[in-house]
């Protein structure tokens, strides 16, 4: 037995925090519980905003329950979670970094929407990463094109949103004006 994983359950590494955790990932809690509780959230907030069935909430609350028990039944669901959250929180920490280098030279007077512009190119980039390893890591992402080409494929989507920047940019700031003629 390792000394390391000898010492983390009884204490000394992980104490009863390391327990807790332990005994929710045996119980299935992160397998099992919490992609559910996703998925089940997620679908009752869509069907309940959307209002295809009125306003009977009883009936999204039935759909999201079954569509969440059924994405569990053979722990795709599961695998993907486990891929994609990991990476979703470096993500966040990384975008956390950014945001606090950036408001060091951000003065107050400033106008923030160079800032926002940064901090939602850096937040692309970040996700559209993290979905890629993501995928590599459940399966989608195999093939040795996307390995070699990555990088161009990359500095194309840089170059196209440059160029929407700049053209976005330089849009008359004059608005026209539309008038729709009253008929009755």
């Amino acid at each position: 037995m390792d000394v390391g994983i000898f010492l983390q359950f009884f204490g000394f590494f992980g104490g009863d925090i390391g327990n807790l955790l332990f005994n929710l990932e045996r119980l299935g809690f992160f397998d099992f519980i919490l992609p559910f509780l996703i998925i089940f959230a997620i679908v009752y907030g869509i069907l309940s905003k959307v209002h295809i069935f009125g306003t009977n909430k009883s009936i999204d609350a039935i759909i999201a329950l079954s569509v969440g028990l059924m994405a569990l039944q053979f722990g795709v669901v599961s695998v993907f979670f486990a891929e994609l959250f990991p990476r979703f929180g470096i993500g966040l920490s990384i975008i956390l970094v950014i945001m606090i280098l950036l408001g060091l030279f951000k003065g107050e007077n400033d106008d923030a929407k160079w800032f926002n512009y940064v901090m939602l190119a850096v937040g692309a980039i970040i996700v559209i990463v993290i979905l890629i390893q993501s995928a590599e890591g459940f399966g989608f992402y195999s093939g040795y094109w996307w390995s070699e080409n990555w990088p161009s494929l990359l500095a194309i989507v840089a170059v196209g949103a440059g160029i929407i920047a700049v053209v976005a940019g330089t849009g008359s700031s004059k608005k026209p004006e539309i008038t729709i003629p009253y008929v009755r």
